[in-house]
C-alpha cells in the first residue's frame, strides 16, 4: 500500500505518523521548502509538533507530483480553503484507482461547496466511489501521543469505507464506518462554529450553563441545516456531530475555542488570527454556514451571532441577551 499525506501541518503530520504504524511506504508532502527539510534533517515539525520525533521510514517531499505519482490513497489534510488549488496540481495524474480520502473541516466559501463536492468537482475523472471522508473528535496533540480516539470514515462507498477504516485503524485510532457523507462532512464543519460561540462564553466570563446551552442548542441547528442538505439527523448525534462538538467546545487544544475566547474578551479577530500559526477552520466556515441557512431557510440563530461577533464587531454580552431574548417556542 502506497499512501501520501498532502499536508504537513499538526494533522496532516499526525496522520502520516499514525499511517507509519501499519504500513512502510507514506509519504508527507509540505508546500514549505523550510519545513520539509526540517522533516527530512531532523525528523521533526517543531511549529506544529513540538517534541514529537517523526518515524524514519516516513518519506518527506516539497514535490506534491512526487507525492501523488502511483499512490493507492492519497490524504488530503490542507485547509478547505486551499483544497480546491491542491487538487488542481495533482488533477492531470491518472487517479481512477487511487482512493482520495479528505481530512479538513470545511464550507468552500466561494461555491458554498462540502469537500467531496470539491473534490468532485476538480478531479473529474476521479471515481465517485473512490472518495472519502475522515471526521471525528481528533486532537492532533493527542492522537500522536497515541491517547485512545474514535472518528468515523464516510464515503458514497461502503467498500471504500471500510478500506479506509482499516487503513488507519491501530489499537489507540478507531475508525468507525458510515455512509452518510454529506452528515459527516457537515458535522466536522459546522461544529467549529458552534466551538467559537463557547470560546466567546469562556471569553465573556460566562459559566457552564451557557457552554452547555450553546453546545446543546448548537447541534440542534447544526442537525437542522443538515436535514435540509440531504444529511441523516442521527449523524449529527455520532462522532462527526456532537462527539466532535464537545471535544472541539471544550478543549484547550482547539483552536476555534481559542479564537471565540479571544473574541470574547474584546479583541479583534484580525489581531488574534495574527497571532496564530494554525488556521482555525470555523472562522471562514462561518460565512459559509450562514450563507448556507439562508439558501435552505434554515433557522441558525447561534451561527448568525457568532458571524456579526466576528466580521460586525457586535458586542458578546449584546449577542448573548439578543439570543436568550428571541420568542419562546419548543424544545424540539
Amino acid at each position: 500500500m502506497r499512501i501520501s499525506v498532502l499536508g504537513a501541518g499538526s494533522w496532516g503530520t499526525t496522520l502520516a505518523i499514525l499511517l507509519c504504524e501499519n504500513f512502510r511506504d507514506v509519504t508527507l508532502w509540505s508546500y514549505r521548502t523550510d519545513q520539509a527539510a526540517e522533516m527530512k534533517e531532523h525528523h521533526t515539525n517543531h511549529d506544529y509538533l513540538p517534541g514529537t520525533i517523526l518515524p524514519q521510514h516516513l518519506k518527506i517531499t516539497n514535490d506534491i507530483q512526487e507525492a501523488a505519482w502511483k499512490k493507492d490513497v492519497i490524504v488530503a489534510a490542507v485547509p478547505s480553503q486551499f483544497l480546491r488549488n491542491i487538487l488542481k496540481d495533482i488533477a492531470q495524474f491518472d487517479l481512477g484507482e487511487t482512493i482520495i480520502v479528505n481530512v479538513a473541516k470545511g464550507i468552500e466559501n466561494t461555491s458554498l461547496m462540502t469537500m467531496s463536492e470539491v473534490m468532485l468537482d476538480v478531479l473529474e475523472h476521479e471515481k465517485k466511489s473512490n472518495i472519502a471522508i475522515l471526521s471525528g473528535p481528533s486532537h492532533a496533540e493527542e492522537v500522536v501521543k497515541k491517547i485512545p480516539t474514535a472518528v468515523v470514515a464516510a464515503s458514497f462507498s461502503g467498500r471504500t469505507s471500510k478500506i479506509i477504516a482499516n487503513i488507519f485503524s491501530t489499537n489507540f485510532f478507531r475508525v468507525y464506518v458510515s455512509d452518510d457523507i454529506r452528515g459527516v462532512e457537515l458535522g466536522g464543519a459546522l461544529k467549529n462554529v458552534i466551538a467559537i460561540g463557547a470560546g466567546v462564553v469562556d471569553g465573556a466570563g460566562f459559566g457552564d450553563n451557557t457552554k452547555a446551552a450553546i453546545i446543546t442548542r448548537g447541534i440542534a441547528e447544526m442537525t437542522r441545516l443538515g436535514d435540509k442538505m440531504g444529511a441523516l439527523s442521527r449523524t449529527f448525534s455520532g462522532l462527526s456531530g456532537v462527539g466532535d462538538l464537545i471535544v472541539t467546545c471544550m478543549s484547550r487544544h482547539s483552536r476555534n475555542r481559542f479564537v471565540g475566547e479571544q473574541l470574547g474578551k474584546g479583541r479583534k479577530l484580525d489581531d488574534i488570527l495574527n497571532e496564530m500559526i494554525m488556521i482555525a477552520e470555523g472562522v471562514a466556515t462561518c460565512k459559509s454556514a450562514v450563507d448556507l441557512a439562508q439558501r435552505h431557510h434554515a433557522e441558525m440563530a447561534i451561527f448568525s451571532e457568532v458571524y456579526n461577533i466576528m466580521f460586525e464587531s457586535k458586542d458578546p454580552h449584546k449577542a448573548t441577551e439578543d439570543l436568550m431574548s428571541r420568542s419562546i417556542k419548543g424544545e424540539h
